[in-house]
Order: structure tokens, then C-alpha cells, then sequence
């Protein structure tokens, strides 16, 4: 039987809205916080849920509102008047996967999250581009923890469907060649082939967006370790920008903080400069959450427009919003696949100097940080498992008792159904209208009451039961059991022709059941 999928009609969400979202999960994600992750959620919620009240879309939860699984470019246009159509396709839906072909991750479940980010530089000449930089940033929710592995860009790999190649070309080769999902979707693809780690999503920047980030901040805070001269360092038109940085603290702009984070001129080139863009990476995080910043948000989020590229979802990037603030500083582990893990190789048809992996070296760095975890529990959160065991015991407990005692009354309904037998019920007490309640009790649970009154006096101090006909023992039994009549109490009638059966005359030692109490209880 063919599976049937709801159809939502889809939701317009205006152009400034998607630019936000983009920018939003770098600064909020990587750049984390607990301000700017609240900030960022509520406004993305109640823009969304704003938008949805002016559809016709049925009520469904916030988080079923999502982006589509294909990439998602951001269009340039700062015109709120611009839409983007986005289909509703998460809600309860299972099977989703990446353009990888791996599970995308359960957030109820508490799945790692593994993001490629990839920096792009392309001059004005070019229509693919090779990625200058890669960095595999993970999320562990159980942990609460982050990591970023930095790959060399020179380092060779296989890349899928493909020669071997340096894995900074596989972006180039999947948009040349029109690779499902482009440029992105290989160079996930390639990572998640030789590192065998699944990648869900990715996120690419260009480095004017980089550079738009760093100014709108106000620049941001470097301790360079080393004096840098690079007199060669490349301009974006084949030519050179000479940069030069004394060693000690300096406030960078964008222009300066690109070239700090990808010059080689180092004696570790590519090792040190991966280092510097991690760097460059917390230091923009620090600055964004400075208070003075937060006003400050708006702006970069316009600036961003037409500079970030994704796959994420809606829902992933509300998700990772909200486990922004729960990741310090000191929870993201910084690696960078090294000179120890590599070895200089010259390929020989092209002469080209590339970097061989030691795979095996490379495998420990890599099940140290992204290995399945299990939810680390607290005192109070293992506590809070067993209280909740408990209640659910006791509730399954007391579920499986109310059903008993439902049989029990049933059967017992039946059987003086079968016996119907007559019976009288007299109030022996000074308490008014006792028979009358009594009487009514016994009918609800199927006693067939014929009369009822008072009886003779009202100083009975125990319930007596006048017997009329014998054979009618179930009734008989049933009475005595609520009544608590002892043996001496229960008195048989000389009169062998009276059309009743029993008659109960209550005593001062009974007190009545309330309606909702079943007739009798089982023992435990």
C-alpha cells in the first residue's frame, strides 16, 4: 500500500526573512550565546507564526515548519516584498536523509549534528570554485558540546565518482559537472567518504560576506602569536596585497582579518593558517556577544544578503538556536587534521605537492569527537528518572486495579441479575433519608429494590437481614458483605409465603458508600 503524505498548501516567507535565517544560524550557532539565541528564536517564531495566521494552512506545531531538504541560495534582494515559496515538509515524516545519504538527526532522539562549513573564493573570472576553506563543526546535544575539525585543503582523497583528487576540488568538480546537489553536496559527499563521518548539512560563505561580518561588528580582538609577513599574499586578480602583522593583541577589520585567517606564510602553512581560522572564528563570536553588539543584529543580518548558501532547515536551526546557550566557550574542542597525520607527497603526473592522510592516526581524532553519546544524567535528573518510573509503575498499578474492580461489578451485576431478587430496605438510625440513599445505591449496582421507609425504631445499633426466601444464597452473600451483617444478625422468617426475599433494616454502624465507590472491593 502506497504510503499517503498530507498536503499543506505552502507558506510565502519574504526574502528578508530567509537572509535572516541564514546568517542567523552562523552567528547564533557558531558564534553561540544565550542572548542572541533567544533573540533569534522568538523572532523567527513569531515572524513564521505570524505569516502562517495569514494562510490557510491548518494549525500544526512551530516546529513542523521547515525549509526544503534541496539547497536554499539567498536571493540578494533586500525587498520584503520578494517571497520565497517553502513547502511544509517536516511533522511527524520519518526517512528524511541528507544529500549524503545518511538520516538527517533526530533532535527528540538526541542525534549529533554535523555541519560542513565551506569558504568560497571566487574571482570575478571564475564560474566554479574551489573551496578555500573546510570545517566540520559538530554538535552534540547529549553532551552538550561542540567540536571544529579543520581539513587541509591540499590533502588527497578519493572523491566519489571521480579520480583521486586534493578535496578542495571536489566543490569545483560537483558544480563543473552537475553533481546532484552541486558543488556542496560533493564536497560533503568527499568528507563523509574518507572521514567516515556522516555530514547532514552544510553551510558556505564567500569571504565578502566574511569581511561584511567582521566590520558590521566593529572589527574583533586577535592575539597574533608570531610576526606574519606575507609579501605574496594574493589579491582577487591574479596579483599580490602584501600583509604584514606584528606579533600581540590588535583589533582587526574584515579586510585585515581575511587575510589574517588565510595567509600560509608561516612555517606551518596550511596547519597554522587552519588554526588562525578557528581563531578568527571565536574571536567573532566573542565580539558578537558583547551587549553593545546585540543592537547590531539587524544590520548584519541585512549585510548578509546574497553571501551564505545552506541546507539547513527551518526546524534545524531553531533547534540549534535553542542549544546555543547551553555551549560554553569551553565545551567546543578546536582539532586541525595535522602535520602528524599527514605526509608531503608529490603527485607524479602533475608534480603537484599534496598531503597523503594517515588514515589510521586520523581515525582516533575522529571517534574522539564525533562518537555517539549517551544523555549524561545529573543527581537530579536520574532522580527525576526514577520518580517518573515510580509514577508510571504506580499508574499502571492502579490502572490495572480500576479495571479489576469494573469486572468484578459486572459479574456481580449478572449474577443478581439471574437471582432477581426482592428486596425491602428499612432505615434503623436517626439519620433522615438513609434508606432512601441506600436504596438508590443498591439499584445502580443492580439490586432490585421493591420498597423502602423506616423501620419500627431507630436505635438498631448493627444492620439486621430478614431472610424470606433461602435459596437466593448470591444475593444473600453480596448483602452481608456490605452490610457487614455478622451471623446472629441474619435472621430467617417464619413467614414461608411473603413475596419478598430479604429485608434490611440498617443499622447505625453502616455507612453508606458514595456513588462513584464500586459495591465491593477486591482483598489485596
Amino acid at each position: 500500500m502506497a504510503t499517503q503524505t498530507k498536503s499543506y498548501q505552502p507558506i510565502v516567507i519574504p526574502a528578508w526573512l530567509t537572509q535572516g535565517l541564514m546568517l542567523g544560524m552562523i552567528i547564533i550557532f557558531l558564534l553561540g550565546g544565550a542572548y542572541t539565541g533567544y533573540l533569534f528564536y522568538h523572532i523567527v517564531k513569531s515572524t513564521v507564526k505570524g505569516i502562517a495566521s495569514r494562510t490557510n494552512l491548518p494549525t500544526v506545531p512551530y516546529v513542523e515548519l521547515a525549509l526544503p531538504l534541496g539547497a536554499l541560495p539567498i536571493t540578494g534582494t533586500n525587498d520584503d516584498t520578494s517571497p520565497m515559496i517553502l513547502p511544509v515538509v517536516r511533522g511527524g515524516e520519518t526517512g528524511q536523509t541528507s544529500v549524503t545519504g545518511v538520516p538527517l538527526p533526530d533532535y527528540e532522539r538526541k542525534e549529533r549534528v554535523n555541519i560542513l562549513l565551506l569558504g568560497v573564493d571566487k574571482r570575478p573570472d571564475e564560474v566554479y570554485a574551489r573551496t578555500d576553506t573546510m570545517i566540520l563543526v559538530t554538535v552534540d546535544p547529549n553532551t552538550k558540546t561542540a567540536g571544529m575539525l579543520s581539513v587541509p585543503r591540499d590533502l588527497w582523497v578519493s572523491v566519489p565518482g571521480f579520480d583521486e583528487d586534493r578535496i578542495n576540488k571536489a566543490h569545483f568538480l560537483g558544480d563543473q559537472y552537475g553533481y546532484p546537489g552541486g558543488g556542496p553536496a560533493l564536497a560533503m559527499k568527499t568528507v563523509q567518504y574518507n572521514l567516515g563521518v556522516p555530514i547532514h548539512f552544510y553551510v558556505k560563505v564567500d569571504f565578502d560576506g566574511f569581511r561584511e561580518i567582521v566590520d558590521t561588528l566593529g572589527g574583533i580582538e586577535i592575539d597574533v602569536p608570531q610576526t606574519i609577513n606575507d609579501p605574496k599574499y594574493p589579491d582577487s586578480n591574479y596579483g599580490y596585497d602584501p600583509f604584514y602583522i606584528e606579533a600581540g593583541s590588535h583589533t582587526l577589520n574584515g579586510y585585515d582579518a581575511l587575510r589574517y585567517a588565510r595567509t600560509r606564510a608561516t612555517l606551518g602553512a596550511d596547519f597554522d593558517r587552519a588554526e588562525r581560522q578557528q581563531q578568527v572564528l571565536l574571536a567573532i563570536r566573542d565580539k558578537a556577544l558583547q551587549l553593545e553588539m546585540i543592537p547590531k543584529i539587524p544590520e548584519l543580518w541585512n549585510t548578509m544578503a546574497g553571501t551564505v548558501e545552506t541546507n539547513l532547515q527551518l526546524v534545524d536551526i531553531v533547534e540549534l538556536a535553542q542549544l546555543a546557550d547551553e555551549i560554553s566557550a569551553n565545551s567546543i574542542q578546536n582539532e586541525v587534521i595535522g602535520p602528524d597525520m599527514t605526509i608531503d607527497y608529490i603527485v607524479p603526473d602533475t608534480r603537484a605537492q599534496v598531503l597523503l592522510p594517515l588514515r589510521e592516526k586520523i581515525r582516533v581524532l575522529v571517534d574522539e569527537m564525533f562518537a555517539e553519546t549517551e544523555p549524561v544524567e545529573t543527581p537530579v535528573q536520574a532522580q527525576a528518572e526514577v520518580e517518573t518510573i515510580q509514577t508510571t509503575a504506580q499508574a499502571q498499578a492502579r490502572a490495572e486495579e480500576i479495571e479489576q474492580q469494573a469486572q468484578l461489578q459486572q459479574e456481580i451485576k449478572e449474577f443478581l441479575a439471574q437471582e432477581n431478587a426482592r428486596l425491602v430496605i428499612q432505615n434503623g438510625t436517626n439519620i433522615s433519608n438513609l434508606a432512601s440513599q441506600t436504596a438508590r445505591f443498591l439499584e445502580q449496582h443492580g439490586f432490585n429494590i421493591v420498597q423502602f421507609g423506616p423501620a419500627d425504631t431507630t436505635t438498631y445499633p448493627h444492620t439486621v437481614i430478614v431472610v424470606y426466601n433461602d435459596s437466593k444464597t448470591y444475593t444473600l452473600q453480596i448483602l452481608t458483605a456490605l452490610f457487614a451483617v455478622t451471623e446472629e444478625n441474619i435472621r430467617c422468617s417464619p413467614n414461608l409465603k411473603s413475596d419478598l426475599d430479604f429485608r434490611v433494616i440498617i443499622g447505625s454502624d453502616f455507612e453508606l458508600p458514595s456513588d462513584t465507590q464500586p459495591l465491593l472491593v477486591t482483598e489485596e
